[in-house]
Order: structure tokens, then sequence, then C-alpha cells
């Protein structure tokens, strides 16, 4: 796991309703779906090209008698899970499952000081033990951190994962702010807007036509928030909710479906979209992914 440490290497989805959330997974973004439930568990493992990369669940009651809501979380691969929760206390982040024994591995759910949640996980018993290409299809292949605050919030992550400034040079003033794990770009942090409720990961996923998933996307009773938008390096993205109401985004080339044209389609553009991020200007052409 050495390879993997302070990397995303787990996505799970909690949800209202496992068979239709796999089902609208498997068309809009082509993911393998398959039931691995236990007597103790029911669980659905989603893959991509038989290689698994997260799970479905359903809330538990618990939780929802407390509101909770569907939702993507994002687990980080960690060496030592119980030095690295100590290390969350310390850095005053907050633990709300602390590390137990579970059917994807060792885990901990924690949220940073501005209360954005994610997961830790120590030898997961499912995904690769090689990070592989951002861009693969299939893949989640770039992260964002919808922040309180994002000029203070970066500080806990390289404290806690290593992660370093992937535009170290850029204005501390601008409004998006790239970082790198291991070595390679994986992400973004921005500000989130007031009326944005919590602050909160977003997840993309790679597909291979955006016109094309974004139309599975609304055939399969979700919303498209934002986009299709095409960014400087030639990629395009949209922000979309599923069915049952967890926030996802999709990123891909235009292939050969049609893409209705977005007014936000320019370098110059308003990331407000369903009062979910921020707004800016993207003052410097963003990487290959």
């Amino acid at each position: 796991m050495a390879n993997r440490s302070g990397r995303f290497a787990w996505y799970e989805l909690l949800t209202t309703d496992v068979a239709a959330a796999g089902a609208f997974y498997s068309k809009a973004v082509g993911w393998g779906v398959k039931d691995e439930s236990t007597p103790e568990l029911p669980y659905t493992v989603l893959s991509s090209g038989g290689a698994p990369l997260g799970g479905l669940m359903d809330i538990p009651e618990e939780g929802r008698r407390l509101g909770a809501t569907p939702r993507w979380m994002g687990y980080v691969a960690v060496d030592d899970l119980d030095a690295t929760a100590a290390r969350i206390g310390r850095l005053e982040g907050t633990i709300l499952v602390p590390p137990t024994d579970t059917n994807i591995g060792q885990i901990a759910v924690v949220a940073d000081p501005q209360e954005a949640t994610f997961g830790l996980i120590k030898e997961p018993t499912y995904g690769r033990r090689k990070p592989g290409r951002l861009d693969e299809p299939g893949r989640v292949g770039w992260h964002e951190l919808l922040a309180a605050d994002r000029t203070v919030i970066f500080d806990f992550y390289r404290e806690l994962f290593g992660w370093q400034q992937a535009d170290a040079q850029s204005d501390p003033a601008d409004w998006y702010q790239l970082f790198s794990a291991g070595g390679q770009t994986v992400g973004g942090m921005l500000t989130k807007l007031p009326s944005v409720a919590h602050p909160s990961w977003l997840h993309y996923f790679n597909v291979a036509d955006i016109g094309a998933a974004s139309k599975h996307v609304i055939a399969g009773g979700g919303r498209i928030l934002q986009g299709p938008i095409e960014l400087p390096d030639g990629c395009w993205i949209a922000r979309c909710v599923d069915p049952q109401g967890a926030l996802f985004a999709l990123q891909g080339a235009r292939g050969q479906t049609s893409i209705e044209p977005s007014s936000a389609s320019e370098i110059d553009w308003s990331a407000k979209w369903g009062g979910i991020a921020s707004q800016g200007r993207i003052v410097l052409p963003k990487p290959k992914r």
C-alpha cells in the first residue's frame, strides 16, 4: 500500500435505493455492478474494466432518522490508520466513525476542520495496488473540495497526507487551488458559495463521450446542474445529481454525441451551478488530467 498512501483509493455511495443507483451509474458511466453482500452487510461493488473502484450501500436507518441524504464519499489510503486518525484530532478535524474493520478493509470516517467529510482506509479489500492514469475511462479522475475557505484548509491536508500545491506560483487570491498527491495532480480546492450548506468533496467520473453520458444522466432520472462545459485543456465537464440526490460530476471528451451549447463554456465563466460551487475566473490553462 506504500504507493497508494495519501491517494484516494476507494469511493462509496450511500443511497436510498441501491438497485436504482446501480442501474443509473451503469448507464451513465459504464460501470459494472455486482452484488457482493454478506449475511451481515448488503453491499454492491462497482467496477471499471473488471477492476473494482467503489461500492453502493443503503443509508443506515439511524442515519435516515438523523436526516442523512445520499452522498458520495472518497477514501484516502493510509499506512497507519490509528496514527492518522489521531493526527486528525491534533489538526482540529473530527472523527465521525473511529477506526474499525469492515467489508472493504480497515476504515475511519472523518471530517476536516471545515466539516467536509471523507474516509480513511488501510489495506482495502478491493481496488488496485498501483495507481493508474487519471484519464482512464471509468476511473474517478478528479477530486474537488468545496471548502468554507480554501485559502486556509490546504494546510490541514498537507499535514495529514503530504499533499502539495500543484500551482505553487499562483496568486493566493486565485479562486482555484490545484493539489497533487504522490507527484500527480489529482484535484483542486475552491471556496463554496455562501448558499451551500456544508463543505464537501465532489468526485469527477471519466466518460468516453460527455454528450452521451449527459443524455444517460437525464434519461435515467438525474439532472445536469451545469454543463457540459469545455475547459481550456480541451476536457469537457458536467456537474450532476443522481435520481436519489447524490452530487457527482462527469469529465471526458466531446465524442460523437451532440452537446447543447452552454453559456458557461468560456474561459471566463461563472461556476454558480445550483448553489454548489463558487464564482471565479480560470486564469491559467488547467493541466491534462
